[in-house]
């Protein structure tokens, strides 16, 4: 009698956890509908972007849209949007649950952070003719004014900056878990495989960009942005000889 109660007992505690398992990523999937890809108001974006906050020529950490990301989501001082790093966060505690740890690397960058970037590598590439001078650049970084780290924190660098960090190990882990989940929290890889059209820069597996903004950001800097605008930094001048507009601030994705 005594061993058919704890027969009994044991079996409505396993029915009872797996119950609990079955149910929780329903719970997850019902608050990211809910709370994490809403609709942000148009209204209240169009407010907030104007042409120096496409360019990136604003300081982000005295900006009210903008909040420091925490020591334990990444590996040096961030900043992101506030709406980015909310959908950030819940995606960061999912992934968490299934084993997976994601670490941000790079997120915000104005004008002058990315100008930087860019003459570094002008001076390192200055053998080169200026148009496959600029062109060696462009294959992973963008030229100052023309960058999505520029936009608010909508975009943001996962983990590794090298695409075979992901191809075996941790990191091709990571990556699997990204491309099966990323998009119910408003992020998605831009920079995928030169396919189907797209232009640009290459494939970058670890850059993610949150969706619900970056997509009014990119038609603001389409209606709003031209060649006059991309200057003052070195080699600027091959901005329009490339069309780097049509080529590179719009060479995503489109899947």
């Amino acid at each position: 009698m005594k061993n058919l109660v704890l027969f009994t007992f044991i079996m409505i505690l396993c029915i009872l956890h797996s119950c609990k398992d079955e149910k929780q990523p329903v719970l997850v999937d019902k608050q990211i509908v809910k709370t994490i890809v809403k609709e942000i108001p148009k209204k209240k974006i169009d407010n907030m972007i104007t042409k120096d906050f496409v360019l990136g020529k604003f300081n982000y950490t005295k900006h009210d849209a903008f909040e420091k990301v925490n020591a334990s989501h990444s590996s040096k001082t961030i900043y992101l949007n506030k709406n980015c790093y909310e959908a950030f966060k819940a995606m960061y505690e999912q992934a968490k649950e299934d084993g997976i740890n994601l670490k941000i690397i790079s997120g915000t960058r104005n004008f002058y952070e990315q100008k930087s970037i860019w003459e570094r590598k002008w001076k390192k590439y200055e053998s080169l003719e200026p148009n496959v001078r600029a062109l060696k650049i462009l294959e992973y970084s963008s030229m100052p004014t023309s960058s999505r780290h520029h936009w608010g924190g909508t975009d943001m660098d996962l983990n590794n900056l090298n695409n075979r960090y992901f191809e075996k190990g941790e990191g091709l882990k990571i990556y699997n878990w990204l491309l099966k989940h990323a998009k119910a929290y408003g992020f998605k890889q831009v920079y995928t495989e030169k396919t189907h059209g797209r232009t640009g820069y290459n494939k970058e597996k670890w850059h993610w960009s949150y969706m619900p903004l970056a997509e009014t950001y990119l038609e603001f800097y389409n209606a709003n942005i031209s060649y006059a605008d991309i200057i003052d930094f070195k080699g600027f001048e091959q901005a329009q000889e490339l069309d780097v507009i049509k080529y590179y601030v719009n060479g995503i994705s489109k899947d």
